[in-house]
């Protein structure tokens, strides 16, 4: 039997509810707390605790876990008016799961250590439907012992928990060199099928070969959606990923190392931005190089 811990997890998006539910299944005990508290209501049947602030949800938790946006929406819950920091136990650890700049997980690193609180940056890989099925690839980095304490927590929430570095912030540059890698992928599909169409070969036949050559369970998803233009609803939408490539590229920017593909693929996801494909699958970037090709796009 696994250690069970009292967990507090703020943050219940598409990929934060399907978490919780494992980390109950694991025989955790929950407290929640979600801006929008209607998305807390499914779980409160299921024995969870449901809080109407960060700092209440977090108070006698041993671990808060937080599965947030962006930057400014983890500031805001962290050192926001009633926030995780402010009331968090002194030996409390923080256990960020989302993707953010390098800068904010050195800050968080930072402030928690001041409070006798602990830090650690532990972003996952996969979709709404790997959350929910227990199927996420976890990055840690982070003092060792930190790791091993919550360890029970990270096993219930993926197939693979893959540690990365001893300081924090290293786990969120693998998470965006990651996110960079399949965005490539799907630049190459873009570029591929466009040059497909043109020539009159359909797409999924291509797939196929694809898929038989590198089998990749994630290029034979993305293959797909791409190759039936299926971006609703958007497993990640395309302005979170505009969001990471920014971050990808400002964190290569501090090591100064040049990624010309980031560059372009920033370039791709602007303009689908532009055209109104925000809240679209990221994956839809690569309607814009069909366009630029001169097809047609659903």
């Amino acid at each position: 039997m696994l250690p069970r811990m009292k967990i507090a997890f703020l943050g219940l998006g598409r990929m934060g509810i399907g978490m919780s539910r494992n980390l109950l299944r694991a025989g955790h005990t929950l407290s929640v707390y979600n801006r929008t508290r209607e998305k807390c209501e499914a779980l409160a049947a299921e024995g969870v605790r449901v809080c109407d602030t960060p700092a209440d949800a977090c108070r006698d938790a041993e671990a808060v876990l937080t599965m947030l946006a962006d930057d400014p929406a983890v500031e805001a819950v962290v050192f926001g008016p009633n926030g995780v920091a402010s009331a968090m136990q002194p030996g409390a650890i923080h256990v960020s799961h989302s993707t953010i700049s390098v800068a904010l997980a050195r800050k968080l690193t930072a402030e928690h250590a001041q409070r006798n609180q602990a830090y650690l940056s532990v972003p996952v890989f996969g979709r709404p439907e790997h959350a929910e099925a227990k199927n996420l690839v976890v990055l840690a980095a982070g003092p060792a012992d930190l790791i091993d304490r919550v360890r029970p927590v990270l096993d219930a929430l993926g197939r693979a928990t893959c540690v990365v570095g001893p300081e924090p912030w290293q786990a969120n540059v693998a998470k965006l060199c990651g996110n960079f890698m399949i965005i490539g992928m799907i630049e190459a599909f873009g570029e591929a099928y466009a040059t497909l169409r043109k020539a009159g070969v359909a797409p999924q036949a291509f797939l196929e070969p694809m898929n038989a050559l590198l089998g990749s369970p994630i290029l034979a998803l993305y293959g797909r959606i791409i190759a039936e233009e299926k971006f609703d609803p958007a497993g990640f939408a395309l302005k979170l990923g505009l969001k990471d490539v920014r971050l990808a590229l400002a964190a290569a920017e501090e090591c100064a190392s040049p990624m010309p593909l980031a560059s372009l693929v920033h370039d791709h996801l602007l303009a689908a931005l532009a055209q109104g494909q925000g809240e679209k699958d990221w994956s839809s970037m690569t309607q814009v190089i069909a366009r630029n090709a001169g097809l047609k796009t659903k």
